[in-house]
């Protein structure tokens, strides 16, 4: 158990994040009050991106929880690689978020609560996903 905790911790993680993405994409501000809250705060513009654009973000948090889970089960190399490839992505996100300049990734993304929430909050977040991926993969569980 004690290796696959941090890997459980990441999927239920992930599995949220996507479920909040989806949620997002079919029209909820939550958990904010409005949509103009809503893009102000997660993602540093006066709009949320569409729907589409919410659901491919949905669908690699899936996947990366997926992965996380042990899946696919039957080919160590595709779940080794793909966890591995989600964990660099979060750290990237993270040290980006922390070092100011997520607008290199999601440009526009520059309003002072964002900012803010991006540094306290979301690189943070990133960053922890991606330790618990790895720790998974270096722990050598799976």
């Amino acid at each position: 158990m004690g290796q696959r905790c941090p890997a459980a911790i990441a999927g239920v993680g992930l599995t949220g994040l996507a479920a909040l993405h989806v949620a997002w994409a079919a029209g909820s501000s939550w958990p904010f009050a409005s949509r103009a809250e809503l893009a102000d705060s997660v993602v540093g513009t006066a709009e949320v991106p569409g729907p589409a654009a919410c659901l491919a973000v949905a669908a690699a948090l899936g996947a990366a929880a997926a992965l996380a889970g042990g899946w696919p089960s039957r080919h160590p190399v595709i779940r080794t690689s793909g966890t591995a490839g989600a964990a660099a992505v979060l750290a990237a996100r993270g040290a980006l978020g922390l070092a100011g300049r997520t607008s290199l990734i999601s440009p526009g993304s520059d309003s002072p609560r964002f900012r803010r929430l991006d540094r306290a909050v979301y690189s943070p977040l990133c960053l922890s996903l991606a330790v618990l991926l790895s720790w998974r993969r270096s722990s050598g569980a799976g």
